[in-house]
């Protein structure tokens, strides 16, 4: 038997998320219950790994995120909005959080990073940076009013040293970005 989704129950709304109660009946037929945060409207969201050629290095964030409590070390990411692509999303983001622009070199599929607390689907966007056009000027972000974001550029050596230096400042560090640093390393 294979288990499905027998209905919800919505428990709170907001202005961003919602918190439901899904009914599901498990792969023995026993009817069980589970609490799922979700997006309002069903959105999708996009993560950006921009690449800065040739000098081998990648941007990542820092921004306070209020659930963690903590400034968290991140990559670029952001909300598809009603009527754009994730590939228009994607830029658009990469623009709003750092002032870099670059070229979409491999859009995923959605995907899900946190599927035991969310249905949230995310695609990855990876874009390449010709480093060389910004070698001589000074790159600024075009945040939203209620965004304060830090953008570091960091060479691929360097990552798992960053990581550190970051952790023992008090930041969190994503998952995704120890997973991306371990794949460097293979």
């Amino acid at each position: 038997m294979r288990p499905e989704i027998c209905g919800e129950t919505p428990l709170a709304s907001a202005k961003f998320l919602k918190l439901r109660e899904i009914s599901f009946c498990d792969d023995k037929g026993k009817m069980r219950k589970w609490e799922s945060a979700d997006r309002v409207a069903d959105a999708k969201a996009v993560m950006i790994v921009p690449h800065i050629s040739p000098d081998d290095e990648y941007l990542f964030i820092r921004q306070f995120r209020p659930p963690t409590g903590k400034m968290m070390i991140e990559f670029p990411a952001g909300l598809v909005e009603p009527g754009e692509t994730p590939e228009a999303s994607a830029m658009r983001e990469l623009y709003e959080e750092t002032g870099y622009s670059g070229k979409l070199t491999e859009l995923t599929n959605f995907g899900f990073s946190s599927p035991g607390m969310s249905g949230e689907p995310i695609a990855v966007a990876f874009v390449e940076i010709d480093g060389n056009a910004y070698r001589d000027s000074v790159v600024s972000a075009h945040m939203e009013e209620c965004e304060s974001i830090e953008t570091f550029r960091v060479k691929r050596r360097d990552i798992k040293g960053f990581i550190r230096r970051c952790e023992a400042q008090g930041d969190g560090i994503d998952t995704k970005i120890y997973l991306f640093a371990a794949a460097l390393q293979k």
